[in-house]
């Protein structure tokens, strides 16, 4: 048996009715390259990078060791050589990489080049180009690989690699006396004993992680006890209104099915908080969560950013690199600010949405990508088509279910809740002991308008934490114009009141709110001195401490 007599329809064997799959003599199984991604991944997020390196050699060494050993069994071989270029051949006819005519042996003086490695194209859609060489595995493969063959033990290195920007991969096989010390932490990661150390120290990294998140978890859930019954028990958010009560029902409801969802509602209401919901209570939960604010982003880098880029399609793009899209495969992505793309781009966004899929700039292959995607925009886009601002395609192709967020004024119900809710966040992450609200504070919460919705509510409550002198939030410890705030009137079927009652009430709540200044009064309210002060006259008063009345 020769290396180039080797072909697919001989190698591989099916067995539909006993459900195996054997390649080369041996029992295997198709594992999808981006699960493989995903896993490396997970190894490198939850261990570190040179624990997950360690991993996959060590198990690409073995795997490449034992196959070396089957198709010793297995195939007849003209010779030792052929059997050890044999193991390049059969792991680019798996699909692991493709080899360069005349590249297949690896302990040649000049080594071997690899192209289209699956294991540096991975890397770069997880981590991005690489400061150093990445396709562990397929180098952990041919050294078990070649150390079976060659009797010895045989360590493949890069010394190239497309995962930190060059146009291919090169390996080189050499003994551990012939690589000398220059490569001594890479071959470091052979050792089973080194791997064994590794992991036990990002283990102990991984435990002080979660004793810290555990803590800071215990700290939130004791912050959330004393709003519990108006918090949903799930993902912390705050519904006791009934208009809020719809939304999350209704982002619930839509959850469960992979519809484009259009997230509507005023700046700072919590669209990004929404749409995490949705991403948390679907079928794609355990993917990634990609936000992403298009608003922010000039369109030359927006279209580089979602789509992704090739090398060489622009002054600065020195390596392929994925895009948002491609980054967020199989999860969920926010296009948030979606009204202010440009025409052009809703052209591109449109497409994507239709096809399912994406071409890099300066490419000419589109690229499928399984993504959910979740639009926010605080404008309204239904006149923005009106205005021709907007594509009318794109509005219906993203709002097959708009999900409104209320601003808080229309939700006063879960402005205290919520309040009190930030206030824990805050004094969690500030370290300081303040656990409420004084009732005078409390009742200028609600007093105010709140025109920056939640997230001027944060601010305020943050502000509040950090200048508090109790444990509790005071009235003077809010900024001044919630300080400042007059109570909303609240009118009910048969309390109509007459308008000159409310303006008295009125006029005597802001001298009061001015401790008795007449002159300070009359400039907030918009009349002259002299006018307020016949209205005082008319109401049986005399004029207040401060601020002479006119004669």
């Amino acid at each position: 048996m020769r290396v180039e007599d080797l072909a697919h329809n001989e190698l591989l064997e099916l067995d539909p009715a006993g459900g195996v799959i054997r390649f080369a003599g041996q029992r295997a199984l198709v594992v999808d390259a981006v699960a493989m991604g995903l896993l490396r991944k997970y190894l490198v997020e939850n261990f570190g990078l040179t624990a997950a390196r360690a991993v996959l050699t060590q198990f690409g060494f073995a795997h490449g060791f034992r196959l070396a050993a089957a198709l010793r069994e297995e195939f007849a071989w003209a010779g030792d050589d052929e059997w050890r270029m044999a193991g390049a051949h059969i792991f680019a006819l798996e699909g692991l990489f493709r080899t360069q005519p005349g590249g297949d042996d690896l302990l040649a003086p000049a080594g071997g080049m690899l192209l289209a490695s699956y294991e540096a194209e991975q890397h770069l859609l997880h981590f991005g180009r690489a400061d150093s060489f990445v396709c562990w595995t397929i180098c952990g493969l041919m050294s078990g690989y070649l150390s079976h063959t060659e009797g010895k033990e045989i360590y493949v290195l890069e010394d190239r690699c497309l995962g930190s920007g060059h146009a291919a991969c090169h390996l080189i096989g050499r003994t551990r006396e012939q690589w000398g010390d220059k490569r001594e932490a890479e071959l470091a990661l052979f050792d089973r004993r080194r791997l064994v150390e590794s992991l036990e120290v990002s283990l102990s990294r991984v435990m002080t992680t979660l004793q810290a998140a555990e803590q800071k978890l215990l700290a939130h859930r004791q912050a959330l006890v004393r709003v519990a019954d108006t918090i949903d028990d799930t993902h912390g958010i705050v519904a006791k209104s009934t208009t809020m009560q719809r939304v999350v029902d209704l982002a619930r409801r839509v959850a469960n099915v992979d519809a484009t969802v259009l997230i509507t509602g005023e700046s700072g209401v919590g669209k990004e908080r929404i749409a995490r919901f949705v991403h948390d209570e679907s079928p794609r939960s355990v993917g990634p969560f990609i936000a992403v604010n298009c608003g922010a982003i000039t369109e030359t880098l927006l279209e580089s950013e979602l789509f992704g880029h090739a090398r060489g399609a622009f002054t600065g793009a020195t390596a392929d690199r994925p895009g948002l899209f491609e980054a967020a495969n199989f999860g969920t992505i926010l296009l948030d600010e979606i009204g202010e793309v440009s025409t052009g781009m809703q052209v591109k966004l449109l497409r994507v949405l239709q096809e399912r899929e994406v071409r890099r700039v300066g490419e000419n292959k589109s690229r499928p990508v399984d993504v959910r995607v979740l639009a926010a925009t605080n404008r309204d886009l239904s006149a923005a088509v009106a205005d021709e601002t907007f594509r009318q395609d794109l509005y219906y192709r993203l709002n097959v279910v708009e999900l409104r967020v209320p601003p808080l004024r229309e939700r006063r119900e879960d402005i205290l809740p919520l309040g009190r809710l930030l206030l824990e966040d805050a004094a969690t992450r500030m370290a300081r002991d303040v656990s409420g609200l004084t009732p005078g504070a409390a009742d200028q919460l609600l007093r105010y308008r709140w025109p920056g919705n939640v997230r001027e509510l944060e601010n305020a409550m943050e502000r509040a934490v950090a200048l508090a002198r109790g444990n509790r939030i005071e009235r003077d410890d809010l900024p001044e114009e919630v300080r400042e705030a007059l109570a909303t009137p609240v009118v009910s079927g048969a309390d109509v009141r007459s308008l000159s009652d409310v303006e008295k009430e009125y006029i005597l709540a802001v001298l009061k709110l001015n401790g008795g200044n007449q002159t300070r009064t009359a400039k907030q309210l918009g009349i002259g001195s002299a006018t307020l002060y016949r209205k005082l006259k008319s109401y049986g008063l005399i004029a207040g401490r401060s601020g002479a009345a006119p004669t």
